[in-house]
């Protein structure tokens, strides 16, 4: 069983967003980190190889970016990844990111492919299903755990009023959110040495547009101050939520 772990390489998510003449993000300064739902994913991805190393034959990581994203893709290697594919292009837009995936994976045959349930720079929570219907391949939403029982992989994801569990025939694509592992797997010195010489295959992105743009990015408008109300003065409060209160 092959698994491939799709991670995202984002701005750490205590960096102070700035813009370069509102028209893009400004780089300079920034902390790059793997998109915390994929490293949740990966952390899985190795366990699960350490439980069933009679099953799971081989874990690749992909990435969509440039040559600035490789000390992410190394760590992730140093994780304990085998092998990472950098498609060589800038990550635009998710629909972009999702077609760039989509063309690899046709080439190539894996059995389980994670994806995060959003990245924390854009939170748009849209490439896994993008992913699913480009492949035409089955994908489970809200997937919170995974395990290999009796050969079967079941998979566990969060409904309303509980915790719904499913057995999934491979290949299908797993997005993932919170719980699927507790913590980030941290590398150990020995793991960041093996990264080096473990393989980074680089290929060249497909003739894919964007279908979406960014025009500008706005701050939104300072936040007024707070004001406070005594129990004594309930009625102007009542008056002010009705004459000064906007919707959000």
């Amino acid at each position: 069983m092959k698994i491939l772990v799709c991670i995202s390489d984002v701005p750490d998510t205590t960096t102070k967003i700035k813009f370069a003449g509102n028209k893009e993000l400004d780089k300079a300064g920034i902390q790059w980190i793997i998109n915390p739902w994929d490293e949740l994913s990966l952390t899985r991805a190795i366990e699960l190889k350490e439980a069933h190393p009679d099953k799971i034959e081989n874990i690749t990581v992909i990435n969509v970016g440039t040559t600035a994203s490789e000390p992410t893709i190394r760590k992730a290697l140093a994780m304990g990844a085998d092998n990472a594919i950098r498609v060589d292009s800038e990550p635009k837009e998710a629909y972009f990111v999702a077609a760039q995936l989509a063309e690899v994976i046709k080439s190539k045959q894996f059995d389980i492919v994670f994806t995060g349930l959003d990245s924390a720079d854009y939170n748009g929570s849209t490439v896994g299903g993008m992913l699913a219907e480009l492949l035409d391949m089955t994908s489970v939403s809200a997937v919170s755990g995974i395990n290999i029982e009796d050969g079967k992989v079941i998979v566990s994801r969060e409904i309303d009023g509980g915790t719904q569990k499913l057995d999934v025939q491979t290949p299908f694509i797993a997005v993932v959110q919170k719980g699927i592992a507790i913590d980030p797997r941290i590398p150990a010195m020995r793991g960041i040495m093996m990264a080096r010489t473990k393989p980074l295959e680089v290929v060249a992105p497909a003739n894919i547009d964007n279908l979406t743009e960014i025009v500008e990015y706005e701050m939104p408008q300072p936040k007024g101050k707070c004001r406070k109300f005594t129990e004594e003065n309930v009625n102007e409060l009542v008056d002010v939520l009705h004459k000064e209160a906007k919707l959000i």
